[in-house]
């Protein structure tokens, strides 16, 4: 009510036209009920729709002015076929392969399953706090030691936080296979599903260098960003990483452009400690996901057989002229006829300080780059001098 009709109330009360106070508010009260029937009329005349009142239609979403909106979810695309972080395809063909999931499915018990949020990664390739998305590095590891072995395992531990780990591994030792690949037989996969925590997990029928094909080709769609081979139960230094299967595997990888990087151990024992392994394996890895050098990158690192608190640090060397002086130790099965055992010892030739074979022998972690152009370019120069078409 405006000040001006309460002045014209008092002055009417003061001269006697209102008898008391009830006759004072009468007026009053019927102006501000006539006010508010005729908006709750108004308010009633907008709300009609459609022939429905808001008391008889049915709930919705409505706007500002109470107009029900049409929703028509059926309308409203689905986007279909999303696959998760690595993009990993579960279909293996029809050779063979049984119980292979179809490539929508998403295994129970996955980080695809359990609904992978990707976050930035720092520079060791750990998922940073904060909003914003980049691609987790995908590491694929393998051995020539079996999937079950303890080496694997403790790789597996090592690099865990770093990246999404796929395992496709040999399902029994395939220890000097060097690069030998299966040709006269059909070669299987099965999924190895609890094998490890949280890791995806395959066990390949063939050689470390079928695993490293079948990984790439069928399971997954992508390359990974790094392989990594081991941890191999015995030494990969010197001439050994000619007959290494854990070092094949790693030049296959790298022949396909992936960086890789085998590792091996001085200790045959099963009850190997692998304490200062984990540790420079975890420091290696990440330096490469950090900063990537080639993509045909090989390294091959070895771990001296002694406590962490006797290792010097990493040191990187050359390949040593060395190699096994071999026997053959021969013997007579029951039916009399002959059969040999290889024996043999390891001989370093070479004297050089800045060897594999001297930097383990002083405790260092030896890290040699090696590479499958096995190309003698120094001959090649004095042979194109020389040897004159």
């Amino acid at each position: 009510m405006k000040i001006p009709v309460l002045g014209k109330m008092r002055g009417k009360f003061r001269a006697g036209r209102f008898r008391n106070i009830a006759d004072f508010c009468s007026p009053i009260m019927k102006k501000s009920t006539k006010s508010n029937e005729r908006k709750k009329n108004l308010s009633t005349a907008g709300k009609v729709t459609e022939g429905k009142t808001a008391a008889t239609r049915k709930p919705g979403k409505t706007g500002a002015t109470g107009i029900i909106k049409k929703t028509d979810t059926a309308e409203r695309p689905v986007r279909t076929g999303k696959t998760g972080a690595t993009g990993i395809i579960r279909e293996t063909g029809k050779n063979g392969m049984e119980d292979m999931p179809s490539p929508g499915d998403k295994p129970k018990g996955s980080v695809i399953d359990k609904g992978l949020v990707l976050k930035p990664l720092s520079r060791n390739g750990v998922a940073k706090k904060g909003g914003g998305r980049r691609r987790v590095p995908v590491i694929l590891i393998t051995n020539d030691d079996g999937i079950n072995a303890p080496g694997i395992r403790n790789l597996v531990e090592a690099v865990k936080g770093l990246g999404k780990i796929v395992v496709v591994a040999p399902d029994k030792p395939q220890s000097g296979m060097g690069h030998a690949i299966t040709i006269g037989n059909p070669l299987r996969l099965h999924p190895m599903p609890h094998l490890f925590d949280d890791v995806e997990a395959w066990q390949c029928s063939g050689t470390p260098v079928d695993c490293v094909k079948l990984a790439v080709d069928k399971v997954l769609r992508r390359k990974p960003d790094i392989c990594l081979s081991g941890i191999n139960h015995g030494a990969n230094h010197s001439i050994n990483v000619i007959y290494s299967g854990t070092m094949s595997a790693a030049v296959e990888a790298a022949i396909e452009s992936i960086p890789s990087v085998g590792f091996s151990i001085l200790d045959y024992s099963v009850e190997a400690d692998f304490t200062a392994a984990r540790k420079y394996v975890r420091i290696i890895v990440e330096e490469v996901l950090a900063h990537p050098l080639d993509k045909h990158l090989i390294l091959n690192v070895n771990f001296p057989a002694v406590p962490e608190s006797l290792i010097k640090g990493l040191k990187v060397c050359r390949q040593a002229y060395a190699k096994y002086e071999e026997d053959f130790i021969e013997r007579h099965d029951p039916n009399s006829k002959k059969y040999y055992w290889l024996t043999g010892k390891f001989v370093n030739f070479d004297k050089g300080r800045d060897t594999d074979v001297w930097a383990l022998e002083h405790n260092y972690v030896s890290v040699v780059p090696v590479q499958f152009d096995m190309t003698n370019y120094v001959l090649k120069s004095k042979l194109e001098k020389t040897w004159k078409s």
